[in-house]
């Protein structure tokens, strides 16, 4: 072969290998694209997964909260009713008591004749 033909069929080869590379380096730029895109996509669903879950599990402890809440209040107004039940119970004996008292005051404190 000749030194031009040998020349020329090493350019081709240069050309070609610059083709390979180019090609090879916009078939990964472009794969790097769509990688990221899907990224973001993945991040974005998991985003909105996280947020639904948040939110899901506040409304949960809410929905506690109220429960117990709801709790608390019966039993307070069981303790109330069972206050206001043994009061009236007692009510004859505490006027009974407060009569005596006075009547010792007035006694102990009335002029003697």
């Amino acid at each position: 072969m000749a030194r031009p033909e040998v020349l020329d069929r090493i350019k081709e080869a240069e050309t070609e290998a610059d083709e390979i590379i180019a090609e090879a380096e916009s078939d990964a730029d472009e794969r790097l694209a769509e990688a990221r895109q899907r990224a973001d996509e993945i991040r974005a669903t998991a985003e909105e997964e996280a947020a639904t879950e948040a939110e899901a599990r506040l409304e949960s402890a809410r929905e506690e909260l109220d429960d117990r809440r709801e709790e608390i209040l019966a039993a307070g107004r069981e303790d109330r009713e069972e206050l206001e039940r043994t009061a009236r119970e007692r009510i004859d004996d505490a006027v009974d008591y407060a009569v005596d008292r006075f009547e010792e005051a007035v006694h102990t404190h009335a002029p003697e004749e």
